[in-house]
């Protein structure tokens, strides 16, 4: 498969598995896992084709489970990932637009449609969060300190740190 063709097909499977699977007629279970032999069936794409898909993906968005397959976090439909809360490195990171900058600084991170604010345990993936947008930035999110207050973490099977949402006074702008 080429790459566009790998990019847009990795595009579709994103929107069935994460916001929107009725657009193929499909119902994800509750904790988000559907049938591989459903999916592949309603997403017009072969086995071997989702495989590649999947195996290729450089951030592991998706996971399998025997016969099922599931993203493993950014939902915009409700689902129950089964994470157990964690306890975060002292630091974590945000990549986010400039455009959003003032905003940000100003009330703090909110998950916004998708489960939960999505934080990187470098700044070497946050940055490459970052440069997906216009005028990118990188937040330093003081984690730890945030769970000694109180706040719940997950780790996401592909190593994406969710939380609710990041208050202000736990942020600063890497420089």
């Amino acid at each position: 498969m080429d790459n566009k063709t790998r990019t847009r097909k990795s595009k579709h499977l994103s929107l069935i598995l994460r916001h929107d699977p009725g657009s193929v007629g499909l119902t994800l279970d509750a904790s988000g896992w559907v049938s591989i032999e459903e999916l592949v069936k309603a997403a017009s794409m072969t086995t071997g084709e989702l495989y590649e898909i999947v195996n290729t993906d450089q951030k592991k968005r998706y996971e399998f489970n025997g016969d099922k397959i599931r993203a493993c976090q950014g939902h915009s439909v409700e689902v129950d990932l089964g994470y157990e809360a964690t306890q975060p490195p002292e630091l974590l990171y945000h990549g986010t637009s400039g455009h959003f900058l003032e905003v940000i600084l100003k009330e703090g991170l909110r998950k916004m449609d998708r489960h939960h604010v999505h934080l990187s345990a470098d700044t070497e993936t946050a940055i490459k969060v970052a440069k997906r947008r216009p005028l990118p930035h990188v937040l330093l999110v003081k984690a730890r300190n945030m769970f000694i207050d109180g706040h719940t973490f997950y780790l996401s099977t592909n190593g994406v740190w969710l939380t609710d949402r990041v208050p202000v006074q736990y942020l600063s702008k890497l420089d």
